[in-house]
């Protein structure tokens, strides 16, 4: 029997092992084929009930084929462009006519009103892919042909290919940025050479696995992936398999001290830190799965693959990792090997002094706290997510956003980009009237037969008419926002015209109304969904509505200070729509995480010591994991900034910033005071707050400062 239960403890994590080096090899490349079934298509990811998407489906049937609109735009050398120089721009476009992914006849070359510039319209087929930056090489050599003239491309087309220019290290470099971030901290943190090597093999190996579930379900098209929520799935998985992989190795390392027996220390920590790792993996799965609440297609394709990288990463740490330090034991540890002799639950000294801090005057330390987050959080309604400008969506300088520029500069800002009107073909004439005196429009023209707007006899399918509206304003601008809004509100009081208004700015406005409802949604779902996990996790009513407050209140005051770094130091005006809401999910969600940690450790602590010191015992011996784990998260985070998107630098920032402040302040400092200064009342109503558990008369020891 004794020799049956000897294999039996090396037979279990052996098999591990070798599905995890399984999956590990055979699931691997899936981390860097996602870009495959991912789409980069802005127009994939509409509110699903919006004005603007019904306008996307109706026009369809305008096109003769679906394209994807590339626009010239040329200058004069000189300052003023020359009727041969026009003669020769438009047979330059026109020789295009029938080339590789050119989709239909370009448009003539057009003057400005100043003369000093033209344009054209090279519709380009919509599925290129990989083969979009050849095709635009061809469309700029064709332009280029014209002497005199520099010739510049914006529109659509432009923009999907800088797109694909600043998602094309999503697979290698920031997977590598990052890896390379957690490797660092771990080996400056932990001493050991061993431990953070098998730590990052775990994430590898959890990334590896979740790739692959959500390759196999994009490919068969349940969930939706872009290159935003592909470089997300990414960091998430990294920096959540790290996390947990701490603190099971922490607790692994606190057993084996005490225990010595490598594979009973590795059942301990597992059995111990299971309940936190799990209720903290929940929280973030369950407060992403709210997203699927959200109108908007990205939002909700977030969701449920952030939640498979988070059950990943779990697997991952609570399988894979046991197994390999049941046969490293100590060695997984080495050079800073642990012995019997350190046996201790009294934490790291810096931890000491603070406990003994907050020990001394709970209550000055919450309040002092409070307030400083407080004024930080009064910025917090200075943060605009009405929408980045399109010269601001790279943070890098943009071919696209150049030429885009250089076209406002000569022709109506929404040149290239109208608002898409469709209506029904009897009052097609009082809505392009009423279009036209619109205060904002520059110009409103029905389609022709020729597949453009102009003078002739309108194009009517099943009885409706499109007519495009070239907007005055920028079409990113609010300006054109409101414009939109304005149309919409004029064009839909048409008696029995059934009008819609659509375009590339109707999205934009569309996406931000839908963003702000979303928010007023699923915010409360997901502080509803959290509350209920601590309850069940902590068995008390009060700590749980305490905890979501703080890093409730941590969310508030890192949007203030965002608020001021995006302006005053970053040069944004604003936020993409949906950067408050994920920001939202990932704090919340996270910031929860390092307090489940603390408080289920403290919960541990409190059943045998008492209330205050269980506080003080938890956060000495739980104080340097979790700040690590926070530092590893902040630093995964901060990798997004590799790839050259506003939104990915915005969230990086918020994100990061957040975890930091929620490790060091609202967990560190915050939440420990608040218990204590509450005493055994905070975990109402379960048996702590009658103060049936306390440490036996003289067995009770301060934290003293070493």
């Amino acid at each position: 029997m004794r020799s049956s239960s000897r294999w039996l403890r090396w037979l279990v994590p052996a098999a591990l092992l070798v599905v995890w080096l399984g999956i590990g090899g055979a699931l691997g490349p899936y981390a860097g084929k996602l870009g495959e079934v991912a789409t980069n298509d802005q127009a994939a990811f509409l509110p699903r009930s919006a004005e603007s998407t019904r306008v996307l489906e109706e026009r369809q049937a305008f096109e003769r084929s679906e394209s994807v609109p590339a626009i010239i735009v040329w200058q004069s050398d000189s300052g003023t462009v020359t009727d041969p120089q026009q003669q020769d721009a438009t047979r330059a476009v026109a020789s295009l006519a029938g080339e590789a992914g050119v989709a239909a006849q370009p448009s003539p070359a057009l003057r400005s009103q100043d003369g000093q510039a033209l344009q054209a319209v090279v519709p380009l087929a919509p599925d290129l892919g990989d083969e979009l930056p050849a095709v635009l090489d061809a469309v700029r050599a064709a332009a280029d042909s014209v002497p005199g003239l520099k010739a510049q491309i914006a529109g659509p087309a432009a923009t999907q290919a800088d797109l694909a220019d600043a998602f094309s290290g999503i697979d290698g470099l920031l997977l590598g940025v990052a890896l390379g971030a957690v490797l660092l901290i771990l080996l400056l943190v932990y001493r050991s050479l061993l431990l953070p090597l098998v730590i990052i093999i775990s994430a590898v190996f959890a990334l590896g696995l979740a790739c692959a579930v959500v390759y196999a379900l994009a490919d068969r098209g349940i969930v939706r992936v872009d290159g935003q929520v592909q470089g997300i799935l990414s960091i998430l998985v990294i920096g959540a398999a790290t996390d947990y992989a701490l603190l099971l190795a922490a607790r692994y390392r606190e057993e084996l001290t005490a225990q010595g027996d490598r594979t009973a220390a590795a059942l301990a920590a597992v059995r111990r830190s299971a309940g936190a790792i799990t209720a903290s993996a929940a929280t973030v799965a369950l407060g992403l799965l709210a997203l699927l609440a959200s109108d908007l297609t990205n939002n909700r394709a977030l969701g449920p693959v952030g939640a498979i990288g988070i059950v990943c990463s779990v697997l991952a740490t609570l399988t894979f990792l046991p197994a390999v330090l049941v046969f490293l034991g100590r060695a997984a540890f080495w050079p800073a090997t642990p012995h019997p002799d350190e046996a201790t639950t009294e934490g790291h000294k810096v931890w000491r002094r603070i406990a003994a801090a907050i020990d001394r005057s709970p209550h000055r330390v919450w309040a002092s706290t409070t307030l400083l987050m407080l004024v930080l959080a009064a910025f917090a309604p200075a943060l605009s997510s009405g929408g980045v400008p399109l010269d601001e969506i790279f943070v890098k300088d943009a071919p696209s956003v150049a030429a885009q520029k250089e076209l406002g500069r000569h022709f109506p800002g929404g040149s290239g980009q109208p608002a898409v009107i469709i209506t029904n073909t009897a009052q097609a004439a009082d809505v392009q009237a009423l279009a036209s005196a619109t205060d904002g429009v520059a110009s409103a023209a029905p389609i022709t037969a020729s597949g453009r707007p102009g003078t002739g006899e309108p194009l009517a399918i099943d009885g409706r008419i499109r007519i495009d509206a070239t907007l005055e304003a920028a079409a990113d601008s609010d300006t054109a926002k409101r414009t939109i809004a304005e149309l919409r509100s004029r064009l839909h009081a048409v008696p029995e015209a059934n009008a819609i208004v659509g375009g590339y700015t109707a999205q934009q406005y569309d996406t931000e109304q839908t963003a702000a409802r979303d928010r007023n949604v699923i915010v409360p779902v997901v502080l509803g969904i959290i509350l209920l996990i601590l309850v069940l996790l902590l068995r008390s009513l009060l700590v749980p509505v305490l905890l979501v407050a703080t890093v409730a209140l941590n969310f508030l005051a890192t949007l203030g200070v965002s608020a001021l770094v995006f302006e005053h130091l970053l040069g944004f005006s604003g936020t993409d729509a949906s950067v408050p809401l994920y920001g939202f999910v990932f704090l919340v969600a996270l910031g929860v995480d390092y307090n489940i940690f603390l408080m289920s450790r403290v919960r541990e602590e409190s059943l045998v010591h008492g209330v205050r010191q269980g506080v003080l015992r938890g956060l000495t011996t739980t104080g340097g994991v979790i700040t690590s784990a926070g530092v590893v998260l902040a630093a995964t985070f901060a990798a997004l900034t590799v790839i050259p998107l506003a939104f990915l630098v915005q969230i990086a920032f918020i994100v990061a910033f957040g975890v930091l402040l929620d490790t060091l302040v609202v967990r560190s400092l915050l939440v420990p005071a608040l218990v204590i200064d509450i005493g055994p009342h905070s975990w109402w109503p379960s048996s702590l707050a009658r103060g049936s558990h306390t440490a036996p008369a003289g067995t009770e020891q301060p934290v003293s400062t070493p």
